[in-house]
C-alpha cells in the first residue's frame, strides 16, 4: 500500500507526503505503474513520529533477568502512541534484543553508572570515582553512543542529596566518552551538582530541578540538551513522604515541588535545548509519554515547544532523520491539533514505524 499524507505536516514546511515501500517521499508516485497497491489517504495533523529519550524498556528491579518478551510488550505500547525513536536513559538489558520491525528503534545508554549504595538497588552498575573513567567507557562498548551517569542521590549518612563524584573524575570520565566518539547524559535533582557537569562538558541532563538561571543559560549557550521530566517531578511530593528519617533530603524535595512551574518556565525562557522523556519502564502501559507532554503543558510548558521536542526539534537534537526524502517514514498523525488540545496526543489516528501501519 501507499499512504498519501496530507493537511499539517509539522517541522516541514511540505504540504504533502508519500509512504512508499517504508520509505518518505515528496515525489508523487507513479500509481498506475505501481500496480495493484492501492493508496490510502491520510490528512490531519502529522509529526515526523514521536521520541522519547528517558524510558527503560529494558530495565528490571529485581536480580531476576528481564524476559525479552516483557522488553518487546513496553516497545509495542510505545509504538501504539505513535513513538518511533527512543534513547532509553539507562537499563541492564539492550531493548534492541526485542526489536522487529514496526517498534521504535533504541538508542542503548547502557547500564546506570552510579556509586556503591547511592542509586535505587539492583538498576545501576557500582563503581568508585578513580574508576569512573574505565566504567564509563565499558558502559559505551555496549551503548548506542549515550551512556547514562548517576549525578547525585541520597546519601543517608548526611541525610540529604549530595553529588556522587568529585569534580575531576566526572571531568575524566566525560573526556574518555567524548574521544571515544560517546556522550554523556546525566541525573541530576540537586543544585549542588550542576557547576561539576557543566565543568565536565556533559550533553546532557536528565531532570535539571537545581539548575538556577546562570546555570540554564550557559547549558543553552552550550547546547546541553536538558530532559525535564515533569511528570516524575510531580512525584518529588511523594519521595519526601518516604524519607521521614531524612528532615533535610524532605525539605529539599519539598521545596523543589513548590517550585516546579516556575523553575519549568524558567528553562523555557533561557531558551532551554529540550529533549521530551517519560522516565516509564515497567509502568509504561499506565503512564508514558503522552502523560508527559499533557503534565509538561498543564504546568506551563507551552504545547508547540512540547510537542517540537518529543518530534521533529528532539530528533534532529538527537541527530535522527526526519522528514527527509527516502528516511524511514516515520509519522503519528491526529485528527485535532495537539498544540490546541495537548490530550490529543492520547488517540492518534494513523501511525506509521518505518512504513509499518501501527493499530
Amino acid at each position: 500500500m501507499i499512504v498519501h499524507l496530507t493537511g499539517t505536516l509539522r517541522g516541514t514546511d511540505r504540504s504533502e507526503a508519500w509512504i512508499v515501500d517504508g520509505r518518505l517521499s515528496f515525489t508523487r508516485p507513479d500509481v498506475d505503474s505501481a500496480g495493484s497497491r492501492a493508496v490510502r489517504e491520510v490528512s490531519g495533523y502529522a509529526y515526523p513520529g514521536l521520541l522519547d529519550v528517558h524510558t527503560h524498556p529494558g530495565l528490571r528491579r529485581s536480580p531476576e533477568a528481564l524476559e525479552t518478551s516483557e522488553i518487546r510488550r513496553r516497545l509495542e505500547i510505545l509504538a501504539r502512541i505513535g513513538v518511533s525513536d527512543v534513547r532509553d536513559s539507562g537499563g541492564q538489558h539492550d531493548p534492541n534484543v526485542a526489536w522487529e520491525p514496526g517498534l521504535p528503534r533504541v538508542i542503548h545508554c547502557g547500564q546506570h553508572i552510579a556509586r556503591y549504595r547511592r542509586y535505587e538497588r539492583y538498576l545501576a552498575t557500582e563503581t568508585e570515582p578513580a574508576d569512573l573513567p574505565a566504567e564509563a567507557l565499558r558502559q559505551l562498548a555496549v551503548s548506542g553512543g549515550w551512556i547514562k551517569v548517576v549525578g547525585d542521590w541520597i546519601d543517608r549518612e548526611v541525610g540529604d542529596m549530595t553529588p556522587l563524584w568529585p569534580r575531576a573524575a566526572l571531568k575524566d570520565a566525560v573526556a574518555a566518552v567524548h574521544e571515544a566518539g560517546g556522550k554523556v547524559t546525566v541525573h541530576a535533582f540537586a543544585r549542588e551538582t550542576i557547576d561539576d557537569l557543566l565543568e565536565a562538558g556533559v550533553d546532557g541532563i536528565e531532570h535539571g530541578t537545581g539548575m538556577t538561571r546562570d546555570h540554564l543559560l550557559e547549558a543553552a549557550a552550550r547546547g546541553i540538551l536538558i530532559t525535564p521530566t515533569v511528570r516524575q517531578i510531580r512525584r518529588f511530593p511523594e519521595f519526601a513522604a518516604s524519607a521521614t528519617k531524612y528532615p533535610a533530603y524532605q525539605q529539599r524535595m519539598l521545596a523543589m515541588d513548590a517550585q516546579r512551574r516556575e523553575h519549568l518556565a524558567l528553562m523555557v525562557d533561557t531558551g532551554t535545548h529540550f529533549l521530551m522523556g517519560s522516565d516509564s519502564a515497567e509502568d509504561v502501559g499506565e503512564t508514558n509519554l503522552t502523560d508527559e507532554l499533557i503534565c509538561a503543558v498543564e504546568d506551563g510548558m507551552p504545547a508547540d515547544v512540547v510537542m517540537a521536542a518529543a518530534s521533529y526539534d528532539g530528533k534532529r537534537r538527537l541527530g535522527l532523520p526526519f522528514w527527509a526524502e527516502g528516511a524511514p517514514a516515520d509519522v503519528v498523525v491526529y485528527l485535532d491539533d495537539p498544540e490546541e488540545n495537548i490530550a490529543t496526543v492520547r488517540t492518534p489516528a494513523a501511525v506509521f514505524i518505518g512504513g509499518h501501519a501501527i493499530s
